[in-house]
């Protein structure tokens, strides 16, 4: 009990029931609430040692100042609850998912008395459709261009609608027959909105039956000889044909499912989903999310579903996951509960939740996965991108670490090696938050007891650059003498105090340097005993992520190369080897492991090698 919160109740107090339950801090706010199927075994492991906790449960849990809890009849209840009390109080520390709002959306207002269309990058009217979203305004403009002859709803704002209906004269969308000028009682307010309904039934892929009627009329007025008229349905049989191409997908035209894709780092997760019907994806939604606490896959599917169909969407017979959640029965019941009222049909099927394993909805839910995988990296490079963003994350890092400036130009330094062998380091520089390539840096090291001393070597060779030691007059104009804000070296206090005493020989111990843990993402000072730890959400420790992970990939890279050159060289050495046929060997099988694998025989196989030469290679090999 001593290592743990003052608050924590006896465990034969907490109920094993379903139930919700709340953490409160000291000014009774709620700070978390969360659901269990046993409410005993799961409070009980917020309250183990606290040096057993994820650092950021810990956070949580110290912030705190009380928990209570609610009990109910099934874990389904349970799940209603968590979910109604998520959206009253809006925990900090509960995940909070956001709608990405770069994306622009087809929107049609029939909250409105006369309908209308437009393009949003909103979602917040009353009432309206929202079809979409398209990566590009354009490419809304462009199915509005040929869907407004076929369903003529209007697109003015309300002042421009006014004056119209004041002068009962149409604008010139009405006189081409891009609008049925409801404002000049051309149609009525009904007949208005009826095409408005008509348009959002399309765009939601019920259009085989607006087709299949486009064509009886053209027969019909071709058999009248009505040519001209003829000629218009047709046109619009092809425009109507050509938007539902453009979202058409090799599926069955029964399929009605809702696809989710999910790809997460450390600190924030993206959300796809592709919504089908009929076969045919009808629309893209994205999320963006900053996880507070350390969650699993499961725990974010959970939330992902609730947050999707949290307005009025209605869910689908079927929707298909990246991993089934935990307690996958319970969101069964609701999303079949909640399909049931919004459709008004208490008969209507149940909702069926799995994981594709085969098939094409398995290609296609790999295919969300993938936007979801790209919409992350969009979403971090964004936040890369932005000044404002970066300015904050520099000053934050000023604050954290008592600096007496902000670090304008970075270092960051990682080591890389191949099971003790083939060392090598990387330096990648950022200034003013942006990555600097030009600045970049590698190193070999010849030998190294372990990662401490191969990072001692290398931050040793890095200040000899800064102190001038055996440095000509030219290098030491060069960019990389320009002395750095701060250096950054890839692990805990090991590594940082390896980076120290190099500096400390060198006599720059007044350039600061702080040590990037992965496991918590926790920063560690020279000497400390304890780290700092960054809120999950701040721009500071999201700079220091994009560090550690551009130094990591500069490094591996320097040593995949260096390994493929060190190959290379070593066929070269074999007589009778010339660079068509060592890279005739190495494209047949495909790495050197496979090709210290092979027979002479199969060396042999090779067009180019004769079995003289592959006896050779292998002889080399083994020497090696």
């Amino acid at each position: 009990m001593a290592d743990t919160v003052p608050y924590r109740p006896k465990t034969g107090d907490i109920p094993t029931s379903p139930g919700v339950y709340r953490f409160r801090d000291e000014t009774g706010r709620i700070l978390y609430v969360g659901k269990a199927k046993n409410l005993r075994a799961r409070l009980t492991s917020y309250f183990a040692p606290l040096h057993t906790l994820h650092e950021r449960t810990k956070r949580m849990v110290t912030s705190a100042a009380s928990v209570e809890w609610t009990i109910v009849g099934s874990e389904f209840e349970a799940l209603q609850l968590e979910f109604t009390w998520i959206k009253e109080f809006d925990p900090p520390f509960n995940i909070q998912f956001r709608d990405d709002k770069s994306y622009p959306y087809l929107a049609i207002t029939l909250g409105e008395r006369i309908p209308r269309v437009l393009v949003t990058r909103t979602r917040k009217m009353d009432n309206a459709r929202y079809f979409g979203p398209y990566t590009k305004t354009w490419a809304i403009r462009e199915t509005l261009d040929l869907i407004l002859p076929v369903f003529p709803v209007r697109t003015c704002s309300d002042g421009v609608y006014k004056k119209a209906e004041r002068s009962g004269r149409p604008c010139l969308l009405g006189d081409i027959g891009r609008c049925a000028a409801p404002c000049a009682s051309r149609v009525t307010p009904e007949e208005h909105r009826s095409i408005a309904l008509d348009l959002a039934a399309f765009m939601a892929g019920k259009n085989d039956g607006h087709v299949r009627e486009l064509r009886e009329k053209m027969s019909s007025a071709s058999e009248a000889q009505d040519y001209e008229l003829a000629a218009r349905y047709r046109d619009n049989i092809q425009a109507l044909e050509t938007v539902a191409s453009k979202s058409s997908v090799v599926l069955e035209d029964d399929v009605d499912t809702d696809i989710f894709g999910l790809a997460r780092d450390e600190l924030s997760a993206a959300v796809q989903m592709f919504v089908v019907r009929e076969g045919r994806i009808r629309g893209v939604h994205s999320w963006n999310v900053d996880t507070e606490l350390d969650v699993s896959s499961g725990e974010l599917v959970d939330n992902m579903l609730r947050t999707a169909y949290d307005d009025s969407d209605i869910p689908p017979r079927e929707v298909i996951v990246p991993e089934l959640p935990l307690d996958s029965s319970a969101i069964i019941t609701w999303l079949t509960e909640l399909r049931r009222e919004r459709l008004e049909d208490s008969r209507a099927a149940a909702v069926k939740l799995r994981v594709a394993q085969r098939g094409d909805l398995a290609a296609l839910s790999a295919t969300v996965t993938h936007n979801a995988q790209q919409a992350l990296l969009l979403y971090k490079t964004k936040r890369r991108a932005d000044y404002v963003t970066r300015t904050k994350a520099l000053g934050d890092i000023q604050e954290a670490l008592g600096l007496p400036e902000s670090p304008l130009r970075i270092e960051c330094f990682d080591i890389s090696h191949l099971g003790g062998t083939k060392i090598v380091a990387s330096m990648v520089v950022f200034e003013d938050g942006l990555a600097k390539k030009s600045d970049y840096r590698k190193f070999s090291i010849a030998s190294a007891r372990d990662d401490t001393d191969a990072m001692n070597q290398v931050l040793a060779r890095r200040a000899a650059y800064l102190t001038g030691e055996d440095i000509d007059e030219e290098k030491k104009a060069s960019s990389f003498s320009y002395p750095p804000g701060l250096f950054v070296v890839d692990g805990g206090l090991p590594q940082v105090n390896a980076a120290a005493q190099a500096l400390s020989e060198a006599g720059l111990s007044h350039i600061p340097l702080v040590g990037l843990a992965k496991r918590l993402e926790e920063l560690w000072l020279p000497g400390e005993k304890f780290p700092i730890i960054l809120p999950r959400n701040s721009e500071a420790l999201f700079l220091f992520q994009q560090l550690r992970d551009e130094a990591h990939r500069f490094a591996i890279s320097f040593q995949r190369a260096s390994r493929k050159k060190d190959i290379n060289t070593v066929l070269s050495e074999v007589p009778g080897m010339g660079p068509t046929k060592v890279k005739a060997v190495l494209s047949h099988f495909g790495s050197v492991a496979q090709l210290r694998k092979a027979s002479v025989e199969e060396v042999a196989a090779i067009p180019q090698i004769s079995p003289a030469l592959a006896q050779a290679i292998k002889s080399t090999l083994a020497q090696k």
